[in-house]
């Protein structure tokens, strides 16, 4: 099974000098994949990262046979916005980490595909495309784009928004399906039955061959409130037997899975437990 976590790249992380310890941090985890931010998601900042930075991380992710990675995108960016610079902003965000990628050796860079705030959805999914044809993505580097959990204006809470931008767009996009994201929107997740009726849809909607990862988290709020907040596997409103139901479905069992829960390793439960917990509940 691919299973593993969003690490940090902090100098204060690991031994290296950059990006190479989230690699560090994930084989001291347990995971033997992973996702990245390049800089802090909060803020508007292009990833600095050197050569010999970038060739530590190829290179320490090989000697541990770690991957695929994927490179998590700005919370900033905004595909579906009407609004001119944010647009711009957005564009040239996800143009610099798609350079990173490729400098990295990393497969995804992971998006969201943000808030239309007043253009419908249409309209939104329209901008959404017109952005994502704007960027020249490397070779060997693929675009994901989120489900979301659907609160306000925010497009990917539906499976047809997806598969929307997807028919939009000339770019050869890809999925991530985040379990709390697609069970705070309303897809339920937790019964082997729910599941089975889960991914039946997203099959039929957008195509499980489009599917490379998921961010794989319970979820503290039940299924349809739209509230976005990650709790530990089996802890949450998923719970245990839906948890169990998502790791070993044939629909996406070898897919990737990647860890958003809470860390908390100074509570015994960081990314290593949930790690653990996910093993164990593999079949």
């Amino acid at each position: 099974m691919l299973i593993g976590a969003h690490t940090s790249i902090a100098k204060s992380a690991g031994p290296y000098d950059g990006v190479a310890n989230a690699v560090h941090l994930q084989a001291d985890i347990g995971g033997n994949c992973g996702q990245i931010f390049t800089h802090s998601p909060q803020v508007w900042q292009d990833p600095d990262i050197t050569d010999d930075q970038a060739t530590d991380f190829r290179d320490v992710a090989a000697e541990h046979d770690i991957g695929p990675w994927v490179i998590h995108s700005s919370y900033l960016v905004n595909l579906c916005t009407p609004k001119d610079d944010l647009r711009e902003k957005s564009i040239r965000s996800m143009q610099a980490e798609v350079d990173a990628a490729d400098a990295l050796g990393v497969e995804y860079v992971n998006v969201h595909l943000g808030a239309h705030t007043g253009a419908g959805v249409e309209g939104g999914l329209d901008n959404a495309a017109s952005a994502l044809d704007s960027l020249d993505v490397p070779d060997g580097v693929t675009v994901l784009v989120e489900s979301d959990a659907g609160s306000g204006t925010k497009l990917g809470g539906q499976f047809e928004h997806l598969a929307g931008v997807q028919e939009r767009t000339a770019l050869d996009i890809e999925f991530c399906l985040d379990t709390a994201h697609a069970f705070a929107a309303g897809y339920d997740l937790s019964t082997p039955a729910a599941v089975d009726e889960t991914v039946a849809e997203f099959d039929d909607v957008v195509g499980l061959e489009h599917l490379r990862c998921i961010h794989l988290n319970d979820s503290v709020h039940a299924c349809g409130t739209n509230k976005d907040e990650h709790a530990h596997l089996g802890e949450g409103e998923i719970g245990e037997d839906g948890v169990r139901a998502v790791l070993n479905h044939d629909g996406w069992r070898d897919v990737p899975f990647v860890l958003e829960t809470p860390n908390e390793p100074e509570q015994g439960k960081g990314f290593a437990h949930d790690i653990q917990v996910a093993r164990d509940l593999r079949e």
